[in-house]
């Protein structure tokens, strides 16, 4: 007679958990950082079409880390929510923190009943009316939600980054050197996945970028990409 099978919860948990974080780490990191105008987002992606940095809703942005196809279908399920929620009620009913809610519930759903969780992390932020009315959230792979402040890494070597921003960022700095902060932090990860020594940074060309801004002055709809000549000259502190 054949005995079950058996794994304990505690040992099912942990091996989901890091399955998933596994699938994370394998991504390129995003770095997301408050400015004077807004919050910026910035990742290591050549690709023009597939997006890591997406708008949701009138002052809403998306970005995420981990397996496209699986982050893709979460960025399309919360432009759905935010889309029907405006049109039931208001367009000022639909918020970051009801998106940040829905996106843990499902993300918690995931890792505790299917067999496989979501190899992904997310952020979602919205821009406010002044820098301490933004909202910035952070989703993990379980479900998890981190009520964050000033800025924000994801995917591989997040931890090392973090520390490197921690030195570089503070509150009030303009568009052009949040986002030559961001480069630069992206580009102290080598190609081998290894943590670069301070000034051995690779030099990433803003064709290889991916960039995107909430502009709190714009009015309604805040999200604009920063793509070609004009990241160009935004990177070299041209006017």
């Amino acid at each position: 007679m054949n005995m079950p099978f058996y794994v304990s919860p505690e040992q099912l948990m942990k091996d989901r958990a890091d399955f998933a974080r596994k699938g994370i780490g394998r991504g390129r990191s995003v770095v997301v950082l408050a400015y004077d105008d807004g919050i910026a987002f910035a990742t290591e992606n050549p690709s023009r079409a597939l997006h890591k940095i997406s708008e949701i809703y009138d002052r809403i942005a998306f970005a995420a880390v981990g397996k496209y196809n699986e982050f893709e279908n979460l960025r399309v399920a919360g432009v759905r929510y935010a889309d029907l929620r405006g049109y039931s009620y208001d367009r000022t009913d639909v918020t970051a923190r009801g998106l940040a809610n829905a996106y843990a519930q499902t993300l918690g759903t995931v890792f505790t009943t299917e067999s496989k969780p979501l190899e992904v992390e997310l952020v979602v932020a919205e821009v406010g009316a002044t820098p301490a009315d933004d909202q910035l959230y952070r989703l993990s792979y379980d479900g998890s939600v981190a009520d964050e402040h000033g800025f924000v890494v994801m995917g591989g070597q997040a931890d090392q980054l973090t520390s490197r921003l921690r030195e570089g960022w503070e509150p009030g700095m303009d568009l052009a050197a949040v986002l030559r902060l961001a480069v630069r932090t992206l580009g102290a990860v080598s190609t081998d996945g290894s943590i670069a020594a301070e000034g051995q940074e690779r030099e990433i060309p803003a064709g290889g970028l991916e960039v995107a801004v909430l502009d709190r002055r714009r009015t309604r709809r805040a999200f604009r990409r920063w793509q070609g000549d004009a990241l160009a000259e935004l990177l070299r502190g041209d006017d």
